[in-house]
Formats: structure tokens, C-alpha cells, sequence
């Protein structure tokens, strides 16, 4: 594990950053951009987890698992984009099928308590599902960057799938979060 004594290290002075394997990337490079997006939405989830243990109820335990497993998971894929494929080494963690599979056996599990959605919906409700749904939009800005990066470059073959899949969970999730709140929510008006 590393040990951090230092925050700062005045490297990316110059632009550049360190990538996992040391190699030095511009800041601006759609590596950084795909990672760093990933970063942001594994910040908004953390976000959503303070609101969400602002509740105490069985649903927001639930809530709470959840977002805890999706956040190692995002570390995890972060860590896979923060690194060049030929530097990635066996045991290495990464994103793989079993974790597109979890998304959806979650999202069926809350659709099943949902019922269908028969009107487009605006984003909010309690603190929580609004905040879910923020982090949604953030994981299609990171699944974007992906794909534009696997334009040009090697990245997991799960990457794009995971971020997709997880885009759709956490508007699942922000569904059922109002549900189990009592909140109702707002529908898109013509």
C-alpha cells in the first residue's frame, strides 16, 4: 500500500503527470480526462453516501451497501485507466463481466419494487436520488471520455459496459430512493 508523507510533489508543475508504470502524460490527455472523470464521479457517489447516511432505515442501509461496493469498484477502474495496458500486471484489479452482471441484478431487483416508468422524469427528490442522479450524468461524461480513449488506445474490455450499466443503476437507484423516502417525483412536463 502506499504511504503518503507528502501531498504536493511540484512534478506537475510542467503540465505533465505521472501515470501508473511512471510514465509522464500531459494533463490534458484523454487517459487523464477519462480517469479524472471517473474521480469526479466516485466524489459525487461519496457525496450521495453522506446524504444518504444523514437516514437511518433499512433502505438506506441497502443504499448504502451499494454505493460502498460502487465506489471500490470506480477506484478500482480508475486505477485501470490511470495505466498504460502494457503495464497492467496479473492480479492487478480491474472491472469485469461479473461486475456489468451486479449492475444489472440490482437494477432488476429495484425495478421489481418500481413497477414501470410510464413518463420521463426531471432529476431530484430527496437529497439523496437527487444527488444519484447528478453522479448519472457524470458516469455518461466518463463513458464518454472512455470510448473516445479507446479510440486510440488499449483500455479493459468492461470499461465502457461497467460505465453504461452503472449510468443506468444510479438512476435506478435514485427512483427507489425516492420511493422508500415517500417522495414523489417530478415529471417531465410538455
Amino acid at each position: 500500500m502506499p504511504r503518503l508523507t507528502r501531498i504536493y510533489t511540484r512534478t506537475g508543475d510542467d503540465g505533465t503527470t505521472g501515470i501508473v508504470g511512471g510514465k509522464r502524460v500531459s494533463k490534458d490527455s484523454p487517459r487523464i480526462w477519462a480517469y479524472g472523470t471517473v474521480d469526479e464521479l466516485n466524489s459525487s457517489i461519496g457525496l450521495a453516501r453522506a446524504f444518504n447516511a444523514e437516514e437511518k432505515s433499512p433502505a438506506s442501509r441497502r443504499i448504502e451497501k451499494v454505493l460502498a461496493r460502487i465506489q471500490n469498484e470506480l477506484f478500482n477502474l480508475g486505477a485501470e485507466l490511470a495505466m498504460l495496458p502494457e503495464d497492467f500486471r496479473e492480479g492487478m484489479p480491474r472491472v469485469s463481466r461479473s461486475h456489468v452482471v451486479a449492475l444489472e441484478k440490482l437494477m432488476d431487483a429495484l425495478n421489481a419494487e418500481l413497477g414501470p416508468l410510464k413518463k420521463f422524469i426531471l432529476p431530484g427528490g430527496c437529497k439523496t436520488a437527487a444527488a444519484l442522479h447528478q453522479a448519472r450524468t457524470i458516469c455518461r461524461r466518463a463513458e464518454r471520455f472512455c470510448v473516445r480513449l479507446a479510440r486510440d488506445d488499449k483500455i479493459g474490455e468492461f470499461v465502457v459496459p461497467y460505465l453504461n450499466r452503472l449510468s443506468d443503476a444510479l438512476f435506478v437507484l435514485a427512483r427507489w430512493a425516492n420511493k422508500a423516502r415517500g417522495v414523489k417525483e417530478n415529471f417531465w412536463q410538455k
